[in-house]
């Protein structure tokens, strides 16, 4: 597997290649991310508005690279034993009953308390040990034999400590828990790392200097054109050049919240499902709430819907 995964990134046409064949549409700039990602061993913070396509960046490298995909989606309060591991309490009730049971047992041939305390500790030590941990993701994508690809998803809604706790893992590909030691990915099988973020507030120094950066913004119309044609194939090309227009029209207003390429791509099914062949306002109108998600930004559109119509059909 390692050689055919060489071959998928031989190089970035090659990537972008790839990508493609797997309906991901990609610029020069997010194909050498990869790249450079896989082959310098670091991890990428990709950075942008939501619905440019960051998750589904991560998704489709592990599709293309046929390794699991484990995700952590961050949230406020997020802490280790939800992102790194837990132990199995019930496992340990469970063992430290039959201990109880078996105490005599134990402690059979055994002189004074010293000695006594010496044997209760060796199984003290199997107590705590990795028959009873639970891995979460970041410790699930260290021991996954044939690598993967970890998604640590919107970073920038958990908490400044959590990026503390991703750091060891983000520089060394390595995890430390106290009762155990230091767990390490193979050298061969190290997790090729995603964070995404939307940029709700500021990452720490420490966590980028560990990652290289990529940033991808809204695409142009000819890329989003692009995109819409992999994703909504079945979709006629003049109907989709004017789609993409008014959706480029749309970015240029003053909204809460502007369409995302996801919205794009939606919008595309619902006019296919519409049976249309053309926009006109009235439709566009009908439909606004699936590229809109704010009812202000829904009122200020169709107030100017005629004009942002027209605008859109004579770019075509």
């Amino acid at each position: 597997m390692a050689i055919k995964n060489e071959e998928k990134l031989a190089d970035v046409e090659v990537i972008k290649d790839n990508f493609e064949a797997l309906h991901y549409i990609c610029n020069a700039q997010i194909a050498t991310a990869i790249f450079l990602a896989y082959h310098l061993e670091k991890p990428i913070l990709v950075e942008g508005p939501p619905g440019v396509g960051k998750t589904e960046l991560a998704k489709t490298t592990a599709e293309m690279l046929n390794l699991p995909c484990i995700r952590l989606q961050c949230y406020e309060g997020l802490d280790e034993s939800k992102a790194i591991y837990e132990w199995k309490y019930g496992k340990q009730l469970l063992y430290t009953q039959v201990l109880k049971e078996t105490l005599s047992e134990i402690l059979e041939g055994a002189r004074g308390l010293a000695q006594s305390v010496d044997k209760l500790h060796e199984f003290g030590d199997i107590f705590f040990s990795e028959q009873f941990l639970e891995p979460r993701p970041l410790l699930k994508a260290l021991n996954e034999e044939e690598g993967c690809v970890l998604l640590i998803d919107e970073v920038d809604k958990s908490d400044h400590e959590f990026e503390s706790l991703l750091l060891e893992m983000l520089s060394d590909f390595q995890l430390s828990i106290p009762e155990i030691g230091t767990i390490k990915a193979s050298p061969e099988r190290k997790p090729l790392v995603l964070l995404t973020s939307n940029n709700t507030r500021e990452i720490s120094d420490a966590l980028k200097r560990r990652c290289l950066h990529l940033y991808i913004p809204f695409p142009d119309a000819d890329l989003e054109s692009r995109i819409v044609h992999a994703r909504v194939p079945d979709i006629p090309g003049k109907l989709r050049r004017q789609l993409v227009a008014f959706i480029q029209e749309l970015r240029e207003m003053d909204l809460k919240k502007v369409p995302a390429i996801s919205e794009t791509i939606d919008w595309a099914r619902t006019l296919i499902l519409l049976h249309t062949d053309s926009l006109d306002a009235d439709l566009v109108r009908q439909t606004l709430n699936v590229i809109l998600k704010f009812q202000e930004d829904i009122e200020t559109v169709e107030a100017e819907i005629q004009n942002v119509t027209n605008k859109a059909l004579k770019e075509i």
